[in-house]
């Protein structure tokens, strides 16, 4: 009887270690199946798709992104400027086309600001998707003219709510991040200045340098020379952390205004259902390629800095900014078009 039950116990032991044998073969066939179809990625050129103009900071860091890539992947990865309609005719080329990795979306602040300025977008910047990684980021400037008697950002915010209304401040246009950036603080410090908008940045800082303007926010990269000509006066950076590119000027946050952040930015998206090994391998190279030291200088010439988030962040993060931005709008009574 004893002989009897030690051998079911056999049987039963036998049984189970084929079972766990045959899942292990069929885990390991998955996993190879998985490396191959990742090493046969990319099968064909990959289309770079940058919603902007050539020349733009979009697609400097793009182009920076896409000769790494050929050069790591062994594919030419091909820039594709398609601008127009505040940068939604590029992406919404990138939102249909196939999910397969053979298109990526180089997209800016943009795509977190337009679904609060028009009503109806033909893609949804959350559901239509698969964020790859921020590659960079670019820090704002808040200047004035040197004319207007302040000299810090506490000074400003003193000098504005005396005179309600009575300070105006210019932008690259309606939804601009230099517009939403000066929103943002005049919500977070209780003051009314006027917004003046412009079709551009350059004719705005035009206007500031003339006096004509009193107040601007633009990328560091436009402000650095007339700041450092002395033309323009730098009360604080817009970022959460000091620029490199100005390590003596405080951010707005640490001015008096914590938690204070608006920066423009730049990131690589696939379209949605873009497999996640393809993701992953083109964060990776990412990545690696943001660490090059010629992407690094080419990134700090433009004021930008490297950021090379996961996937995950870079998700959580567009939701967050979306969820900002909206609320900035309804402060400063920004409507949907």
């Amino acid at each position: 009887m004893e002989t009897g039950r030690r051998d079911e116990k056999d049987r039963v032991a036998v049984i189970k270690a084929n079972s766990l044998l045959r899942t292990a073969l069929l885990l390991l066939t998955l996993v190879c199946a998985g490396a191959a179809a990742q090493t046969g990625y990319p099968a064909k050129p990959v289309r770079f798709i940058v919603p902007s103009a050539a020349g733009g900071g979009t697609d400097i860091i793009a182009r920076a992104l896409a000769q790494k890539l050929t050069e790591s992947l062994g594919a030419q990865f091909v820039v594709d400027n398609r601008p127009g309609a505040g940068q939604m005719i590029g992406i919404e080329m990138a939102a249909k086309s196939s999910a397969d990795g053979h298109t990526i979306l180089m997209a800016a602040s943009t795509l977190a600001i337009n679904p609060i300025m028009y009503k109806k977008l033909s893609y949804d910047p959350l559901r239509d998707f698969a964020p790859i990684t921020q590659a960079a980021s670019l820090a704002n400037v808040l200047v004035v003219h040197p004319s207007l008697p302040v000299k810090s950002l506490a000074e400003l915010i003193a000098y504005a709510k005396q005179r309600p209304g009575q300070l105006n401040f210019a932008s690259a246009g309606v939804g601009t991040s230099p517009q939403m950036s000066i929103e943002l603080l005049k919500s977070m410090a209780g003051i009314d200045m006027v917004h003046i908008p412009y079709k551009g940045t350059s004719p705005g800082v035009v206007d500031l340098l003339a006096g004509q303007v009193s107040v601007m926010a633009p990328n560091l990269l436009t402000a650095l020379p007339h700041i450092k000509a002395g033309k323009l006066r730098a009360l604080a950076v817009t970022s959460a952390k000091r620029s490199e590119g100005l390590p003596e000027v405080p951010t707005i946050a640490e001015s008096g205004l914590p938690g204070y952040d608006s920066t423009q930015w730049y990131g690589v998206l696939a379209p949605a259902g873009t497999s996640r090994g393809i993701v992953v391998r083109l964060h990776d190279e990412i990545v690696r390629a943001l660490r090059a030291p010629e992407v690094m200088q080419r990134l700090a010439a433009d004021g930008a800095e490297p950021v090379g988030s996961s996937p995950e962040e870079f998700a959580a993060f567009i939701k967050s900014e979306i969820d900002k931005w909206a609320r900035v709008a309804s402060a400063a009574g920004i409507r949907a078009e």
